[in-house]
């Protein structure tokens, strides 16, 4: 069995602060997990300014700005990036980042990321994932709302813009944060693996760390979960996230698991 991936979500939960996020990337690499994985994107080109705020950003930010304003203070320049990828060298740790929009990806792979990650709202976005797949670089393609022809779609783009399919890994996972359990549906996860024929993984959006450890044992080859310095910080993300020493448990469990679950021989 080969070891299993584990991504340590920073995501926007620096806050759009330099300091907190290379604290998260230590966190991250102090807790044993493989990658830390960050959000590069520019929000006035995705976002309108007339966009509302989900529910759950609405009870840990600031109710009187826009979606926009939010996500516009969460931006990482260029500079940044460049600090974060030599912090996570010194840490010892992988950098990993989430391209949203053309531009974003093509600044990631000039910073030498190796891999590309496609967040479940972008599955949709052929042009975004045809730009993605002519680089031919491995590919990690979080599910989130879609249906399994979606998924499937999404592949067959993927694939004929150059990437190949052994090269991709689809994570189930749902997009209410956080996930109530009886939502979680993580046997969805092996149908995407038996109908598509590919490499399968898990993001969790779920309280704990329960859920990951059962996709492990039930095959992800990679997981996803959200991490925080502290759940009760300002941002829209931050409740739902594992606290330091809950990301280390985490991964500690799940290397556990892997010596557990042996080759069956």
């Amino acid at each position: 069995m080969s070891k299993v991936q584990i991504i340590a979500e920073a995501g926007v939960n620096h806050n759009g602060d330099l300091d907190i996020a290379k604290q998260l990337i230590k966190v991250a690499s102090e807790a044993g997990a493989d990658l830390v994985k960050f959000q590069t994107f520019q929000a006035s080109k995705g976002l309108s300014k007339n966009a509302p705020k989900a529910a759950y950003q609405l009870q840990s930010t600031d109710s009187s700005e826009s979606q926009l304003e939010m996500i516009q203070k969460l931006e990482l320049s260029p500079e940044m990036h460049e600090e974060l990828i030599a912090c996570c060298k010194h840490c010892g740790i992988q950098f990993f980042s989430t391209g949203f929009e053309p531009e974003s990806v093509d600044l990631l792979f000039s910073l030498g990321v190796e891999k590309f990650k496609i967040a479940s709202g972008e599955l949709t976005n052929l042009p975004l994932l045809r730009h993605i797949g002519s680089y031919g670089k491995p590919v990690i393609l979080s599910t989130g709302m879609a249906s399994l022809v979606e998924i499937e779609a999404a592949l067959v783009v993927l694939e004929e813009a150059g990437t190949l399919k052994e090269n991709i890994t689809i994570l189930h996972c749902n997009t209410e944060y956080p996930t109530p359990m009886k939502d979680v549906n993580l046997r969805a996860m092996l149908s995407i693996r038996d109908t598509l024929g590919v490499s399968v993984g898990y993001s969790d959006h779920t309280l704990g760390i329960e859920v990951p450890i059962a996709a492990v044992a039930l095959g992800a080859t990679v997981i996803e979960k959200h991490f925080t310095l502290d759940r009760n910080m300002t941002g829209p993300d931050h409740q739902a996230s594992l606290e330091p020493h809950e990301l280390k448990d985490m991964v500690k469990a799940i290397r556990n698991l892997e010596k557990a679950l042996g080759d069956g021989w």
